[in-house]
């Protein structure tokens, strides 16, 4: 039988050192038997009476004449506490399916399993269940785990990660669509979140949906949660902008003949495409492995199993189909964290912060998109409205998503002039207030960057 709680305890004494407690997060649930709890709590309230100091192992064995007091104990704090809280988590796995008898009070605690299973809609059992597993896993928590760096002691770390990054192992930079947006920021790093927003129907779909297929054109593993369309949908408007990209076909619009220009969204979405550019789309898609040297991952509305939409599946699909650049389009559209801080969108601002700390963790880029306040004055007196897009100040819904940023990003088009502007917004890395002037015609997937001489830049043609 393991004896990590009670080797703890006794290093504890013999070191005199009562702050491990806090460094590495251990509390008296740790430990199994009721001796070693109510020793702990002596401990602690000795340490708090005696200005931060451990009793003496004496003292210690003639208050719990019961715990075996083990000398010279050499194995590391963090080492005991890690054991230590891994029985600690197992044991709170059998206690609450199979119930226990506390052995301080002596009453017998029923199994909280078996009455959740009885209680509970399989649906509402299901999340208890995934409640249930992060418990068990919080369970195993050691504060300490990763010290801490000292910058001008450990510089090799700083060279083995630059070393890392150079060999493209640790570190990932995805070119954006936009020339002018590589040019200002660098292009979207892995770990870091961005955010994108517009007021309604002004194009911020389409715009992080090119984006995103860019990245998988790299060879990237694209995971997109299309939360207010249907996977159909989202698919036509992706393969509008790839045959568009590939230069299938020639469109005129407005009085404009585009020789690189792409099938006709709503006429695909209709099932009303002519019987020549069925046939031509049907070789096009065959040829998409040809072209695209990532994967792309769809989880939209319509998908009948997609019922779980928080930021922990987010992390589950991650792992599953080991994604590089994510796509949350909306975020106010997830199932939102706990609002604990009992403030006005703290249940926005929690999943936000979420987000980018799950960008970090798992060194993905992930977009986030949402929606801008709508400005009632934006037209003048004759009706036309200019491109504007939205300050910072407008997002709706949190302001979180802009400190979480890395880079955001404000939109606005007008789709029946066939343009529209990129605005970027808060640069960590530069680029603030820099405009990138577009092509918008997303019926035919023409979106793409207008260069200084007013024409349309070569990013169709380009290889990365």
């Amino acid at each position: 039988m393991a004896i990590y709680g009670e080797q703890i305890l006794s290093k504890i004494v013999d070191d005199g050192d009562v702050s491990v407690i806090t460094k590495f997060g251990i509390t008296r649930d740790d430990f199994p038997t009721a001796s070693e709890r109510q020793a702990f709590d002596f401990i602690v309230r000795y340490a708090q009476e005696n200005g931060g100091q451990a009793p003496s192992y004496a003292s210690l064995t003639a208050q719990f004449p019961d715990l075996t007091y083990l000398p010279s104990v050499t194995d590391s704090y963090e080492y005991l506490a890690r054991e230590l809280k891994d029985a600690a988590a197992k044991r709170m796995a059998v206690e609450i399916v199979n119930g226990y008898r506390d052995e301080e009070t002596g009453k017998l605690v029923p199994s909280e399993f078996a009455e959740a299973y009885q209680k509970k809609s399989a649906e509402e059992f299901s999340d208890y269940l995934k409640n249930l597993a992060d418990r068990i896993k919080m369970r195993t928590l050691v504060l300490s785990f990763q010290k801490a760096t000292d910058v001008k002691a450990d510089f090799g770390r700083f060279l083995e990660e630059y070393r890392a990054r150079k060999a493209g192992k640790s570190f990932k930079i995805w070119r954006s669509a936009f020339g002018y947006i590589n040019e200002q920021i660098g292009g979207f790093f892995s770990s870091n979140m961005y955010t994108w927003y517009a007021r309604s129907g002004r194009g911020k779909s389409v715009i992080v949906m090119v984006e995103a297929l860019e990245s998988a054109i790299q060879g990237a593993t694209v995971l997109v949660w299309p939360l207010e369309m249907s996977g159909f949908e989202w698919m036509a408007r992706a393969y509008s902008y790839l045959s568009a990209r590939a230069g299938i076909i020639s469109a005129e619009i407005n009085g404009v003949v585009y020789d690189e220009a792409g099938f006709d969204n709503k006429a695909m979405l209709m099932g009303r495409l002519s019987e020549e550019y069925e046939q031509e789309l049907e070789r096009f898609l065959q040829t998409l492995n040809d072209s695209i040297a990532g994967r792309i991952i769809i989880r939209a509305v319509d998908d009948e199993t997609f019922t779980d939409r928080s930021v922990r599946q987010l992390e589950a699909d991650i792992a599953e189909y080991q994604a590089d650049v994510i796509v949350v389009d909306p975020i106010y559209y997830m199932d939102y964290e706990a609002n604990t801080s009992k403030t006005t969108g703290g249940d926005a601002a929690a999943t936000s912060k979420k987000l980018r700390l799950l960008a970090g963790r798992t060194k993905t880029v992930i977009h986030v998109i949402t929606q801008a306040d709508e400005n009632p004055s934006e037209k003048d007196d004759n009706g036309v409205r200019e491109l504007k897009p939205p300050k910072r100040a407008e997002i709706k819904k949190t302001k979180a998503v802009l400190e979480d940023a890395a880079n955001t990003f404000g939109i606005d088009t007008l789709a029946h002039e066939g343009r529209g502007i990129i605005e970027l917004g808060k640069g960590r890395n530069g680029g603030e207030d820099a405009r990138v002037e577009i092509v918008y015609l997303p019926n035919f997937g023409i979106v793409r960057e207008i260069v200084s001489n007013g024409e349309p830049s070569n990013q169709f043609n380009s290889n990365f």
